[in-house]
């Protein structure tokens, strides 16, 4: 499917500009003073690029393990691979900030390192340290690994519309459910469950239509939906994250029957490159920033996408194989 894997460059670059367009960013101020204001909340709105993420996660798998049998091997060798797909990169990105690990005084940073080296540091809500922030989504990731076997099994083997859209409508309201049970909106990995349970049950949908239906009718209400919601996201009678969730599944099916605009051999290759991006590009900017007297966001945009590049030929898929071989 080249077009979900062409997608995720974009939602990695999306991510970076969000944070090139925060408080106190040039970028930010620039473009605030020249794009009309819808514009430019859909440029800051980059970190919903996160939760897409969370919903391609749960189709990718759904698809990638359709017909598995979960016998104790194959569970063993599911996990490997999961590890072998996340841990590489981010074990180079703790690298790449531990001089500044080191440099913070932060009363506890210990526990706090010893989290981030375990991905357990988004079950801990808000913490005082911010050495690369994204790194919280990778924590959600594991334990959505950890239970996908019985939520992907489930629906699979059960694959009707029936249970397809029952599970979609779960996944539309879970999270609100979890927050009027008390659950705090801190504990990433619970209220984001339901992301990756729309990925589920979108890749049962998928199943269910491909060769039924054009996948534009799929992926163009879904993606104007995307950007209408977070443009105009005052506008939205609940949070923006339940309305985005239905119609990143939408969007999602569409694009996995085809696109070939996301497709090209060159965004195919990037969208590969796409983890080390998102995983990489806060460790580059400490850096960038502690070398360097002025910023360039372009320059710096370049630096992340060539580094990425590099890093998936030389290190991540090198290890992804070596891993799962062993």
């Amino acid at each position: 499917m080249p077009a979900l894997t062409g997608l995720r460059f974009f939602l990695a670059l999306w991510v970076i500009l969000h944070h090139l367009t925060g408080p106190g960013q040039e970028l930010g101020a620039t473009l605030s003073a020249v794009l009309p204001a819808p514009v430019f909340a859909l440029i800051r709105g980059g970190y919903q690029a996160v939760t897409t993420f969370f919903v391609l996660s749960g189709f990718v798998l759904t698809r990638s393990y359709w017909n598995a049998s979960w016998t104790r091997a194959a569970l063993a060798k599911y996990y490997r691979g999961r590890i072998a797909r996340v841990y590489p990169v981010y074990l180079l990105s703790l690298l790449a900030v531990a001089p500044f690990i080191l440099a913070d005084a932060t009363p506890g940073k210990w526990g706090y390192l010893a989290a981030h080296a375990t991905l357990t540091q988004a079950w801990l809500g808000p913490i005082p340290v911010n050495w690369n922030t994204p790194a919280w989504s990778l924590s959600c990731e594991m334990f959505f690994y950890a239970v996908f076997p019985v939520l992907g099994a489930l629906l699979v083997r059960r694959l009707s519309w029936r249970m397809t859209l029952g599970a979609a409508a779960v996944a539309c309201v879970l999270t609100r459910v979890m927050w009027a049970a008390g659950i705090s909106d801190g504990i990433k990995p619970l209220v984001h469950l339901s992301d990756f349970l729309m990925g589920i049950a979108a890749a049962c949908a998928f199943e269910l239509v491909q060769g039924k239906v054009r996948a534009w009718w799929l992926y163009v209400p879904g993606f104007l939906g995307v950007a209408a919601a977070i443009a105009w996201e005052r506008w939205l009678p609940v949070d923006l994250n339940s309305v985005l969730r239905p119609l990143n599944g939408l969007l999602l099916v569409g694009l996995a029957i085809g696109c070939r605009g996301l497709g090209g051999r060159v965004l195919v290759y990037l969208g590969k490159s796409s983890y080390a991006m998102y995983i990489l590009h806060v460790p580059i900017m400490w850096w960038y920033l502690r070398e360097s007297h002025r910023f360039s966001a372009a320059l710096y945009v370049a630096m992340v996408i060539a580094a990425s590049a590099a890093v998936y030929a030389v290190l991540e898929e090198p290890a992804n194989r070596r891993l799962r071989r062993w």
